[in-house]
């Protein structure tokens, strides 16, 4: 697996990240022998939270034996620091380790998520306070907005900001390019949420996988060059959809990665054509 580095750290983290989401509501046989083949497939970035239903309890155990193998990221969706600390050292209990690589401030999508995240009595201060425990290495933060993304880099030097890079959102709604760009000029890393998504859910449509509230992509061409073209960026990693078959899928489209190609960007783009992003500033 080709691993590329986490912003100027020297961290070398592998191209696919594993979602927690992944092994969620899973077995736990069948979660521990998921986590242990994506290791042996060269994964060492995994990212989870406590949102991701039972996500934590699941990868918790299955990285027990594995944990200085890996590059650990986890969230937090707390504002305050209060409520930080204590779901910081839940999380720690739950996936069975003293520390975390990457602790990021989760869905800071709000003008009031930013001013009460980073004001006094925020949750800046809860991870600030954790990184100088030696509880945390690096700090970052995920948005689904492009304001709140670049007002966020403007407020506090990140690590790393983990966003939806996404083919159709930077084609028909130039959706991250400018968080691409301020994060690169920075020393951020970049790391990519949504690659493979494809759009929407319909209204009505019966929603077939449980863990994509949005539709991901099936065919395996456009998955290819969706999740290359996002990764031929200036990305670290990407994190593909929460089912195991996109994350199998995934594996196997980077097994001989090569950067998308000046003809495949304007298929890629032709296909995008009448596809509704599943983010825009508008819609977000």
């Amino acid at each position: 697996m080709l691993k590329r580095e986490y912003g100027k750290t020297g961290e070398m983290l592998s191209i696919i990240g594993f979602g927690g989401i992944v092994v969620a509501r899973m077995d736990q046989t069948a979660a521990n022998n998921l986590v242990a083949q994506a290791i042996d497939r060269g994964v060492n970035y995994f990212d989870v939270a406590p949102t991701y239903d039972d996500a934590e309890d699941r990868l918790g155990p299955a990285l027990v034996g594995k944990r200085d193998e890996v590059f650990l990221a986890c969230k937090t969706t707390m504002r305050t620091r209060k409520e930080a600390e204590r779901e910081l050292h839940q999380s720690l209990r739950k996936l069975k380790t003293d520390r975390f690589d990457l602790y990021q401030l989760h869905a800071m999508n709000t003008k009031a998520d930013i001013e009460t995240a980073m004001g006094p009595g925020g949750v800046l201060e809860a991870v600030l306070a954790a990184k100088d425990e030696g509880l945390i290495r690096y700090v970052g933060f995920s948005s689904h907005t492009v304001e709140a993304a670049m007002t966020l880099m403007d407020s506090y030097h990140f690590d790393s900001v983990l966003f939806p890079f996404n083919w159709a959102g930077f084609f028909n709604a130039d959706f991250g390019p400018q968080v691409l760009e301020k994060a690169t000029e920075k020393g951020m890393a970049k790391l990519a949420l949504k690659a493979m998504a494809h759009t929407l859910w319909e209204e009505g449509e019966e929603r077939a996988y449980a863990k994509t509230w949005y539709k991901p992509i099936e065919d395996r061409r456009l998955a290819s060059l969706a999740l290359r073209f996002t990764l031929s960026q200036s990305i670290t990693a990407a994190i593909p959809p929460g089912e195991p078959q996109f994350f199998q899928m995934a594996l196997d489209i980077v097994e001989n990665y090569e950067p998308i190609a000046e003809d495949e960007i304007q298929e890629l783009r032709e296909l995008a054509e009448g596809v509704t992003p599943v983010f825009s500033e508008h819609s977000a």
